[in-house]
């Protein structure tokens, strides 16, 4: 029996050529809410696209030139404004090592289509009216907290904004109003386990059933720990702030990669030396390209996420075309004595092996012209002990996978269970203690 829910099951489920008809009449209006503002209003007619009228295919699309970070930035505060400041209703902003924040605008339309996007993803995971939505997650500037929440309420959902930390006030509510439905960062969800522990909370006596880990990269296996450790179905979802954070892609219920909303986004797989195109199932970094904010328009940006699309369709029968869970990205990989390491290969190694806890932090400072790589971990329950033999014996075979895994030889420290940082919101996972100008 097909247990699935869609939230607009003729867009979900839409023909493939209808969709791309789609897109593309959506791309002609997103060009020409580009060309209102300051920024495209140079660079579209420079490239030969003066109106609309001009992308007749998409395979205009490539004509357009690729956004960067910086571009953004560059414009900032208003540089990317389509519309009087009158017309706009809500800014997010995410600050950045420049000081100056990649900001966003949305009219009352651009929210309405977030809110029902959002939805779209909630509901497509199986949540319905019933549920009791507990938002653990920063509220303000940061598109995660409001993104989720106006999503949430839109299905029906009793919304909670609990906002991140403090795990006794967490366990409280969802002891008090019977929490079925969780947001967090994965790093929070591990620590609520560790907390719940040692507060002694019953989790048989919680209705948790479903949490969306999202706001920071993670593995496959720590998901694997969260459904183990909470035992609740966890959803990968995908965001970035330029694309008004998440809603961007989204699990189903078949839990089998993330669907990437093609009426409300245009996403391209590109070599990111090159930038040139790459074919389905190769992978580059992704470009996105938003086909549902006038306050704002962005087409063709570079997120430096490194992902492939799906070949094969999904069992749930939506065409939207789905997403591999990231890999890293473009900009986060580490160079360790001339090997690429990326953070995500350390985490897959680690939440892999059920003698390690929940944490863990990467360190790479200099000593004198080598890079040293440091990966401290946290125990699980009973490794501390006199008998040092299992200590050692774990800290071997985590040294002994992660060299197999980056080629490298990393020193392993480990640490007593809670003792490294936690944070409430992005977790940090890696400490370069690198001179900048090396």
């Amino acid at each position: 029996m097909n247990t699935f829910q869609y939230w607009k099951p003729e867009i979900e489920k839409m023909a493939r050529e209808d969709l791309l008809a789609l897109q593309l009449q959506k791309l002609k209006t997103a060009v020409g809410w580009a060309l209102r503002t300051e920024w495209y209003g140079k660079r579209l007619p420079a490239a030969g696209i003066k109106s609309p009228d001009d992308i007749k295919t998409l395979a205009d699309l490539r004509r357009i030139p690729i956004m960067e970070k910086k571009d953004l930035r560059g414009s900032f505060p208003y540089g990317l404004l389509s519309l009087p400041l009158s017309d706009i209703v809500r800014l997010h902003a995410s600050s950045g090592t420049t000081g100056i924040p990649t900001t966003i605008y949305l009219t009352a339309a651009d929210l309405d289509r977030w809110t029902d996007n959002m939805a779209r993803c909630l509901y497509g995971t199986g949540c319905t009216k019933d549920d009791v939505f507990q938002n653990m997650i920063t509220y303000g500037l940061f598109t995660g907290g409001l993104g989720l929440h106006q999503g949430g309420e839109r299905v029906g959902m009793m919304v909670i904004p609990a906002g991140a930390g403090n795990t006794a006030r967490q366990f409280k509510m969802m002891q008090d109003y019977g929490t079925t439905v969780v947001h967090a960062t994965p790093g929070f969800l591990l620590h609520c386990e560790s907390k719940m522990r040692e507060e002694g909370i019953d989790r048989s006596k919680l209705k948790l059933r479903k949490a969306f880990a999202g706001a920071e990269p993670y593995s496959e296996d720590t998901r694997k720990r969260i459904e183990q450790l909470l035992k609740i179905d966890v959803y990968n979802s995908y965001g970035i702030s330029e694309m008004n954070g998440p809603s961007v892609a989204f699990e189903c219920q078949a839990k089998d990669g993330m669907h990437l909303w093609e009426d409300q986004y245009i996403g391209e797989i590109v070599n990111p030396e090159t930038l040139e195109p790459l074919p389905d199932g190769e992978k580059g970094e992704l470009v996105l390209t938003c086909l549902c904010r006038e306050g704002s328009p962005i087409l063709r940006y570079r997120t430096h996420d490194i992902t492939s699309f799906y070949t094969e369709p999904c069992a749930c029968g939506r065409t939207h075309r789905k997403l591999h869970r990231f890999t890293g990205r473009s900009d986060d990989m580490m160079i360790i004595n001339g090997v690429n390491v990326f953070p995500s290969q350390i985490e897959e190694v680690v939440m892999a092996m059920p003698e390690v806890g929940n944490n863990y932090l990467i360190v790479v400072e200099k000593d004198g012209s080598l890079d040293r790589l440091t990966v401290k971990v946290e125990a699980g329950p009973g490794i501390f002990t006199d008998d040092t033999r299992q200590m050692t014996a774990l800290m071997d075979k985590i040294k002994h996978t992660l060299s197999a895994t980056i080629t490298i030889n990393p020193k392993v420290e480990l640490h007593e269970s809670g003792s490294l940082p936690v944070s409430e919101g992005k977790s940090v996972r890696v400490l370069d203690k690198r001179p900048k100008d090396m």
